[in-house]
C-alpha cells in the first residue's frame, strides 16, 4: 500500500516525468555548399519531461569525428524548453559527415543521427 502511495504521489507532483522519453535529435543543413563556404549546422532538440528531476544532460555535434558543440546541463540549468536548437557554423572544403547526439539524465541516449554535408562545383 505504501508503494502505491508512493507511486500516486510521484504521479500527482511529476505528470511529465511519467511521458519520459529519450531525447530526439534533428540536424538541419544543408546538403550542398561551395568548397570553403560556411555552412550553418542546427540541431534540433526534443525532450519530453524537461524536470528538475528529469532534463537533457548534454548534446553533442561533431563533424568528421570531431566535436564542434557540446551542450551540458543540470537540475538548475536545464534546456530552455522541451524543444530546444544549438547552432554553430563550419566552413567548408570538403565533404563533411555531421553526427549529433542527445542524452537525458535518466534514460540515455536514442543513438546519434548523422547528415552530410557535399561541396558542389
Amino acid at each position: 500500500m505504501l508503494v502505491f502511495a508512493c507511486c500516486m504521489s510521484f504521479a500527482l507532483f511529476y505528470p511529465k516525468a511519467l511521458l519520459a522519453n529519450k531525447p530526439a535529435v534533428s540536424i538541419e543543413a544543408p546538403s550542398t555548399v561551395e568548397k570553403g563556404s560556411e555552412a550553418r549546422i542546427r540541431i534540433v532538440v526534443t525532450h519530453q519531461g524537461n524536470s528538475f528531476m528529469h532534463y537533457t544532460e548534454w548534446a553533442r555535434l561533431d563533424v568528421d569525428g570531431k566535436t564542434v558543440g557540446k551542450w551540458e546541463f543540470t537540475r538548475s540549468n536545464r534546456p530552455e524548453d522541451a524543444t530546444f536548437t544549438r547552432e554553430v557554423k563550419v566552413k567548408v572544403s570538403k565533404t563533411i559527415e555531421v553526427v549529433s547526439e542527445a542524452s537525458c539524465n535518466v534514460h540515455g541516449s536514442a543513438g546519434p543521427i548523422k547528415a552530410t554535408i557535399t561541396v558542389g562545383d
